[in-house]
């Protein structure tokens, strides 16, 4: 039997690491598990889709930290106390993750996939960036807004997942020490960087 193929991908908010995403499982014939994972995180958890959505890649307190990085002990609750509903969706998405890998080949995009899964498979993680001028002209070409709201958009949503990736990793977020591979997605097509990712992934020791 070969090696697994289980590949996550960290992106930059605009660089295109959804779509790289997408076409890389195509090429592969397996399945990507981006906002997938809200689903397959609310089958097991009880949380309606709606509130994952809303939480999701969201960092909570350092209650949560700890008790993940210790070991993880279900939604009820340790102590009497009740784990607060943004951390039972991290929990969810988790459990999800883990869930997922032990069945099947995959491509996850975020969710610190990375690191969930880092132990206990020889996964290949990836993280898509781009210039940020770059990214503004993709944002505010595909939703179709002025520049100026696609950098705040931009620079909103990448310190969200600065600070989550950060908060439940012992990694830092687009540092390319957190990765195996990093791919600048306008120096290359998007098919382009589908090539690399799977080249990398065949040539790994």
């Amino acid at each position: 039997m070969g090696k697994r193929k289980i590949i996550t991908i960290g992106r930059q908010f605009g660089s295109g690491g959804h779509e790289i995403g997408i076409k890389l499982a195509a090429r592969l014939n397996i399945n990507c598990y981006d906002n997938e994972l809200l689903s397959e995180a609310a089958k097991d958890s009880g949380i309606s889709e709606e509130i994952l959505k809303k939480l999701d890649e969201k960092p909570t307190n350092s209650f949560l930290y700890s008790l993940v990085m210790d070991s993880y002990v279900g939604f009820n609750g340790i102590g009497g106390y009740e784990i607060p509903l943004s951390q039972r969706v991290f929990m969810a998405q988790f459990e999800a993750i883990k869930k997922i890998a032990a069945e099947e080949d995959c491509v996850f995009v975020g969710r610190c996939a990375d690191y969930t899964l880092q132990d206990e498979y020889d996964i290949l993680s990836v993280f898509i960036h781009a210039p940020f001028e770059d990214r503004v002209k993709r944002i505010s070409n595909r939703l179709v807004l002025p520049e100026n709201k696609a950098k705040d958009l931009i620079i909103h949503t990448d310190k969200k997942r600065s600070n989550y990736y950060n908060y439940y990793t012992n990694k830092k977020w687009s540092d390319s020490s957190s990765y195996d591979l990093c791919i600048n997605s306008s120096k290359f097509s998007f098919d382009d960087c589908v090539n690399i990712i799977i080249d990398a992934l065949e040539k790994r020791k």
